[in-house]
C-alpha cells in the first residue's frame, strides 16, 4: 500500500517571508520616526534659541520717548513742503485711565492682550488661513503690541518680512515693558480723529473732560474710534460712530467687562459731545487739506490706514505746488471775497487746483475759517450738483460729437417735456441761437432741447468718459442742468475740465506719487497710466474755444485773466421756495492750458434761513484771485486752435453790433434784460428747479 505524503501549502513560506519583512519594515519605520523626532526637536530648539537671539537684539528703546518718526511730505519738485510730527501730545499716566477705557480698548482691539506675550498665535493662524485663502497679505490679526511696534518702528508694507519684525519687536517689547505700560504708550500715541492724537486730547476734544472722567459710552466710543478715526468720527458721521460704539459694548459684555444690564443702558445713551471747535486742537501740520486728501488717497489707493500715514515716518512725494497752494489758502483768508453769510454763518467753499498735463493736484481748499485736521474736506468730500457747469460735459460735447457745430442753431423757446418744462434765468426767451450763443449766455432751454435731440443716453455715456459718477436716476433730461442724484466735489469736475485743457485725454487726478518707508524702500508709486481719451482733440480744442466766449462776453467774465487766455463754465443751483431768487449752488470750473481750478460756494446744510444770494459771479470771481495768484510769475500759454468753425470769443466787430442792437442775443431773438442772465441755473414753469415732470431731473441743486 503506497504511503501520501501531505504538502504544506504553497503560499506557506512566502508568508513567513513577508512577515519578516513586514518586522523589518516597522523597524526601519520606527527609526525614521525617531531621527525625525529628533530633528524636529533639535530644530524647534535651534528655532525657539534663534529666535530668542533675534529678539534680544531688537532695540526698543525708542518707546521711552513717545513721538514717533515724522511723515514728510514733499512737493512735486522734491522738496520737503510739510510733515506730520505728533508733537502736541499730552501723555497720560496708567493710573489716570479707567479700567472702562482700558477694558473697551482690549474688548474691541485685542482681547487676549492680558494673556499672550505679544502674539496673539490663535488670532494670527486665522490670518493666515484668511491671507491663504486670499492669495495675499489682507487680514492683520496684529495685538496691541504689535500696532505698537508698527506704529513706532516699522515701514507700513504688508509683507511677511514686515509681520516677522513686527513678531520680534512686540516680543522685545513684551520682555522689557509691562502690559501697563504697553498699553499707557499705545493710548498716548494712538490718534483719534479731529486733530486729537493721545487719548487725552481725545477726551477734550470729544467731551471736554479729564479721560478719567469718562463714561462707559464715551470710553467705548473712544476705543471704537481707532479703528478708523475719520470715517467714525462722531461729529461728522454720528450714525456710524453710535452703530461702532455700541458694537464695543457688546463685545465688553460677550467677554464679561460689563454686565447685561450695564450694556442695555448704555447702548440706548444718545452721544453727548462737546461743541465742535470748543474743543478743538491745532494740528501744526502745513497745508492740512491737501495732507488730509494724501492720507484718504493713501488708502483708497494704495491700502495705507490713516495711522499708517499718521505714524509711519513716511516719505510722501506728491504734486504738491507749494506756491500755488500758499496763493489759495491766502485767497481763502479773505473774507472780502467771499459772499457775506446769514445768520452769522459762513458761505463755505472749496477749491482744486489741477495741472491738465499730468493729473497732479497742485492745491486744494477745503473750506474756510477754522477747521480741525481731516475734518469735512469740502474740494474732495463734497457731493453736489453742478448745474450748468455740466453743460459742456454732458450737451455740448456729444452734440459736437454727433456733427453738430458752434453755428448750427436752436430755437430758444417756452417748452414741455412731458410735464418737464424748464425756464431760462428770468424767464427770458431769445429764439433762434446758435450752439455758441446758447453756451456762453448759458441758456437753459436750448440745452435742454439739444439733449433731447442727441439722445439722453449720448450725454450719459459722455458723463462716464468725463469721469463723472452717474447713476440710473439720472437718466432724465434733467442732466443737460447738472441734475444729478448725488452731485460732484471740485476734485471731480477739475478732473473732468481738465481734458478739455488736456486735447481730450482725462488724467486721474492724484497727491501722490511715491510713498517710501523711512529706509528708503517703495512702498507705493503712482503707475501713471489711467489716461481716458474722454472726447477727441478736435471736440477739445473746439469746446475750449466756445468756453473762451463764456468768459470774455458772457456768464463767467468775472473769471477773465489779465493777458491769458481762460475758457471755462458757470454753474447755479436753484434754492427752493425763493421764487427764484435764491440758490443752494455757486459754481465756476475754469482753465488755462497749464491749471485747471474748479470753485464751489454755498451752505453746508442749505434752509429757508441759509441760501445764497449771488449768482455765478461770485464763483467766478474766487476764481479769479486763486487763478491770478497761482499764475504769478509762469509763462503765458495759448490753447490750441480750434478746428471747428464758430466757436470762441467773439470778435470786436461782434461785441460792437450786440451793443448797437442793444444787447440782444441770437437771431430774431427777444431783448434780455441784462447782457446776461444773473443766474444760470436750472428753472422750469413751477419755479422749483429743474426736476418736475416725469422725473427728469430733481428739484434740488
Amino acid at each position: 500500500m503506497k504511503t501520501t505524503v501531505e504538502r504544506q501549502p504553497a503560499q506557506q513560506k512566502p508568508a513567513k517571508r513577508t512577515a519578516a519583512k513586514r518586522k523589518t519594515g516597522k523597524r526601519f519605520f520606527g527609526k525614521t520616526m525617531l531621527l525625525v523626532v529628533a530633528f524636529l526637536v533639535i530644530g524647534t530648539a535651534l528655532s525657539f534659541g534663534a529666535f530668542r537671539v533675534l529678539v534680544a537684539a531688537q532695540d526698543v528703546s525708542r518707546l521711552d520717548d513717545p513721538l514717533p518718526a515724522p511723515t514728510v511730505i514733499y512737493d512735486f519738485g522734491g522738496k520737503e513742503a510739510s510733515r506730520i510730527s505728533l508733537n502736541k501730545i499730552e501723555p497720560v499716566r496708567y493710573e489716570e485711565l479707567p479700567q472702562m477705557l482700558i477694558d473697551a480698548v482690549v474688548a474691541v482691539e485685542d482681547k487676549r492682550f492680558f494673556e499672550h506675550d505679544g502674539m496673539d498665535l490663535r488670532g494670527m493662524a486665522r490670518a493666515l488661513v484668511t491671507d491663504a485663502f486670499a492669495g495675499a497679505k489682507v487680514q492683520g490679526g496684529s495685538t496691541i503690541t504689535q500696532q505698537l511696534a508698527k506704529n513706532v518702528f516699522l515701514s507700513r508694507e504688508r509683507t511677511w518680512k514686515r509681520k516677522w519684525d513686527e513678531a520680534l519687536l512686540a516680543r522685545k517689547i513684551e520682555q522689557q515693558y509691562s502690559k501697563p505700560q504697553i498699553m499707557t504708550m499705545y493710548l498716548n500715541q494712538i490718534y483719534f480723529g479731529e486733530g486729537a492724537w493721545g487719548i487725552k486730547r481725545a477726551a477734550a476734544v470729544y467731551f471736554g473732560k479729564e479721560p478719567a472722567k469718562l463714561t462707559l459710552p464715551e470710553a467705548a466710543l473712544l476705543a471704537g474710534l481707532v479703528k478708523a478715526p475719520s470715517a467714525l468720527t462722531p461729529y461728522k458721521h454720528p450714525d456710524q460712530a453710535k452703530e461702532r460704539r455700541n458694537l464695543v459694548l457688546q463685545l465688553m459684555k460677550e467677554q464679561g467687562y460689563i454686565s447685561a444690564q450695564a450694556y442695555a443702558i448704555a447702548s440706548k445713551e444718545p452721544i453727548k459731545l462737546r461743541d465742535a471747535g470748543d474743543g478743538g486742537q491745532e494740528s501744526g501740520i502745513q497745508y492740512p487739506y491737501y495732507v488730509d486728501e494724501i492720507i484718504r488717497e493713501a488708502g483708497e489707493r494704495y491700502g495705507l490706514s490713516e495711522n499708517d500715514v499718521l505714524h509711519g515716518g513716511l516719505r510722501i512725494y506728491t504734486a504738491l505746488d507749494p506756491a500755488v497752494q500758499q496763493a489759495a489758502e491766502k485767497v481763502y483768508a479773505d473774507d472780502a471775497l467771499f459772499p457775506k453769510g446769514m445768520g452769522g454763518e459762513l458761505v463755505q467753499s472749496g477749491a482744486a487746483l489741477v495741472d491738465p498735463r499730468d493729473g497732479g493736484i497742485r492745491a486744494l481748499v477745503g473750506g474756510r475759517g477754522k477747521q480741525p485736521f481731516r475734518g469735512f474736506n469740502r474740494a474732495v468730500q463734497l457731493k453736489r450738483q453742478p448745474g450748468s457747469a455740466m453743460k459742456p460735459i454732458a450737451v455740448y460735447t456729444p452734440a459736437l460729437e454727433q456733427g453738430y457745430k458752434p453755428t448750427d442753431t436752436v430755437l430758444d423757446e417756452p417748452v414741455d417735456f412731458g410735464g418737464y418744462a424748464p425756464k431760462n434765468a428770468g424767464g427770458t426767451y431769445h429764439g433762434e441761437v446758435t450752439l455758441q450763443d446758447a453756451l456762453v449766455n448759458s441758456y437753459n432751454v436750448p440745452a435742454v432741447k439739444l439733449l433731447d435731440q442727441i439722445g439722453i443716453d449720448a450725454g450719459m455715456e459722455a458723463a462716464a468718459r468725463f469721469g463723472i459718477p452717474l447713476t440710473d436716476a439720472d437718466r432724465t433730461l434733467g442732466l443737460a442742468l447738472g441734475g444729478l442724484q448725488e452731485g460732484v466735489s471740485p476734485l471731480q469736475m477739475a478732473e473732468a475740465f481738465g481734458a478739455f485743457a488736456n486735447d481730450g485725454r482725462r488724467l486721474p487726478a492724484h497727491t501722490i506719487v511715491r510713498i517710501e518707508a523711512a529706509d528708503g524702500t517703495v512702498l507705493a508709486e503712482a503707475a501713471g497710466g489711467g489716461a481716458v481719451q474722454a472726447t477727441s482733440a478736435d471736440v477739445a480744442r473746439t469746446m475750449t474755444a466756445m468756453m473762451e466766449g463764456v468768459v470774455s462776453d458772457g456768464t463767467g467774465e468775472a473769471a477773465e485773466l489779465d493777458g491769458r487766455p481762460v475758457a471755462g463754465k458757470t454753474g447755479t443751483t436753484q434754492m427752493p421756495g425763493t421764487g427764484g431768487d435764491g440758490a443752494k449752488d455757486n459754481w465756476f470750473v475754469g482753465y488755462t492750458p497749464q491749471l485747471v481750478c474748479s470753485v464751489w460756494l454755498g451752505y453746508d446744510q442749505s434752509d429757508a434761513s441759509h441760501y445764497l444770494t449771488t449768482t455765478s459771479k461770485a464763483a467766478a470771481e474766487v476764481f479769479h484771485a486763486l487763478m491770478t495768484a497761482a499764475l504769478q510769475g509762469q509763462p503765458v500759454m495759448e490753447f490750441p486752435k480750434a478746428s471747428l468753425p464758430g466757436g470762441g470769443k467773439p470778435s470786436k466787430e461782434d461785441k460792437t453790433k450786440d451793443r448797437e442792437d442793444g444787447g440782444e442775443r441770437g437771431r430774431g431773438g427777444k431783448k434780455q434784460d441784462d447782457k446776461h442772465p444773473d443766474d444760470d441755473g436750472p428753472r422750469d414753469d413751477t419755479g422749483k428747479g429743474h426736476g418736475h415732470g416725469r422725473g427728469h431731473g430733481k428739484d434740488k441743486d
